[in-house]
């Protein structure tokens, strides 16, 4: 029996049977092969079988569907050991006899692409701010200074005339109630 098994890390051992002519796969719980995962649409494809083929539909979604990393419109077949990828899921079609086609060998070799996404360990400082940024980094100076917050200083004077006014208010009633 053909199945779906989920490559991707952190999903990594989750299959699904492919048991019934029609199956929805999306992000959504009313699909019958639900992903919860971001990157994958609430309803992102079907799989279909056709006699001895499986067949993927995407259903417009977002992030796309491949089959061994070539994006496909409308519907392909989908071979035994080729690797079907939903948004960045990863899935492997297994027809239960554990052999890669020899179509599909190029696909399961292939390395996973790494994200390039950098991790900076350290940010700004406190102390690089009020310097006005000219420490720690290579290149002398990172363009960060210490702002003058005119808005605090504005609401600090607006304060202070207000409680002023107040107190010069209160002066005036209770000397004016002083002489009755």
């Amino acid at each position: 029996m053909a199945k779906l098994v989920v490559l991707s890390e952190g999903l990594t051992g989750q299959s699904f049977d492919l048991k019934v002519d029609k199956t929805t796969i999306g992000r959504v719980e009313d699909n019958a092969f639900q992903i919860a995962q971001p990157s994958v649409s609430s309803h992102h494809c079907e799989i279909l079988l056709k006699g001895n083929e499986v067949v993927v539909v995407d259903l417009n979604s977002t992030n796309g569907t491949f089959i061994n990393g070539k994006q496909i419109a409308g519907e392909a077949v989908l071979k035994p050991g080729q690797t079907l990828r939903l948004g960045q899921v990863d899935l492997r079609l297994d027809d239960g006899t554990g052999v890669v086609t020899p179509a599909a060998a190029p696909a399961a070799a292939a390395k996973k692409k790494v994200d390039s996404t950098m991790v900076v360990p350290k940010g700004v400082s406190m102390e690089q701010l009020e310097q006005g940024g000219q420490t720690g980094f290579d290149s002398g100076k990172t363009g960060f200074s210490k702002k003058d917050n005119k808005t605090n200083k504005y609401f600090v004077i607006g304060g202070v005339v207000f409680g002023v006014i107040i107190v010069g208010i209160l002066l005036v009633v209770l000397l004016s109630i002083g002489k009755k």
